[in-house]
């Protein structure tokens, strides 16, 4: 038991070394190169409070443009990462993620209803965008999960899916439809979603940071019911888990994750598929590891992720959704596969 533990924390050490790493990559590497050590001087400077003097062009492009992004980025990566490691937990389903079951589709479009009507909500400045996507999100999972249930009681993984796609579909006709009168916007929306993280801003990244930690902890006082569920719905309840009142616990924390995170990237497909099966082979299916475990793994996959659309065409900027969507597609094939032959 004492190796098992030991062996959690020395992978957790290296998942943040890891993380740590590919931060400081992402923020020296761009249109502009910048060296390593101008960097770390910089990011010292800032959290000091000392001028940066003869490091102003360095200082401008990182705390301005480069640092906001990479932590909006990595905060993104963890929450859709956490909350498909928590929806595949639930359902007991390999497919499930906010991409595949609709969810993302849902939250998108809440969002760009809000866009592009200039949707506002009284006392809360900026905020009825994320607000519409967290809502669209929470309502898109019930109504998905309710059709899969009249469709098949027992939730099967085709079921699911189906229902996620014919849902996708649909909102992105809905979506498509209210850009087509959201006038001058209708660039900005169309670019925003295929995933940009153009606009990232330190507001952003508190937002993030904050929905994140909610969340995840809430998440995480789960494990254990999400690991009795592994078992079946009625064997959970014959251990004491209070499947419904768990269940909405869970899906309202994966749809403000999901909402969040698309309301200020747009739709990233893919991240919550990939990083928890990579990470379930490296520390195992029990929760309370794979969770947190998933938020390092998210968080790296997403940064190198928007680091290849910034950089592989270069001065011109990839949809970082476009990067995820062709990994995750091949990923998706290879796990349905897999799934179907056991």
């Amino acid at each position: 038991m004492k190796k098992k533990e030991t062996f959690s924390f020395q992978l957790y050490i290296v998942f943040l070394l890891t993380m740590l790493l590919t931060l400081v990559l992402c923020i020296c590497v761009g249109s502009v190169v910048l060296p390593v050590k101008d960097t770390l001087q910089v990011l010292q400077r800032a959290i000091t409070g000392k001028p940066q003097e003869e490091l102003e062009f360095a200082a401008s492009i990182i705390l301005s443009v480069r640092l906001p992004r990479v932590v909006c980025v990595a905060l993104i990566g963890a929450a859709l990462s956490v909350s498909g490691a928590a929806m595949q937990g639930l359902l007991k389903n390999p497919l499930a993620d906010g991409s595949t079951m609709g969810v993302s589709s849902g939250a998108s479009l809440g969002a760009v209803f809000a866009l592009a009507f200039h949707v506002r909500i009284p006392g809360i400045s900026g905020g009825s965008t994320m607000i519409f996507a967290a809502l669209g999100a929470f309502l898109s999972l019930l109504l998905i999960l309710t059709l899969a249930y009249k469709l098949d009681s027992s939730l099967a993984t085709n079921s699911i899916i189906l229902i996620g796609v014919i849902f996708s579909m649909f909102a992105n006709s809905i979506s498509s439809l209210i850009i087509t009168f959201a006038g001058e916007r209708v660039k900005t929306i169309t670019f925003w979603t295929m995933g940009s993280l153009q606009d990232s801003s330190f507001r952003n990244a508190l937002i993030l940071s904050v929905t994140l930690l909610l969340c995840s902890v809430i998440l995480l006082s789960k494990a254990t019911e999400l690991n009795a569920f592994a078992i079946g719905e009625e064997n959970a309840r014959n251990i004491g888990v209070d499947v419904k009142k768990v269940k909405l616990t869970l899906l309202i924390c994966i749809s403000v994750l999901i909402g969040i995170a698309v309301s200020v990237s747009g739709t990233i497909a893919f991240v919550g598929l990939v990083t928890p099966h990579i990470v379930r082979m490296l520390v195992g299916a029990n929760h309370k590891r794979l969770l947190p475990a998933s938020m390092f793994g998210g968080a790296i996959f997403l940064l190198l992720c928007d680091l290849a659309a910034r950089t592989i065409l270069n001065p011109r900027e990839l949809p970082v959704g476009v990067i995820t969507s062709f990994i995750g597609a091949v990923v998706f094939v290879i796990i349905f596969y897999s799934s179907r032959r056991r």
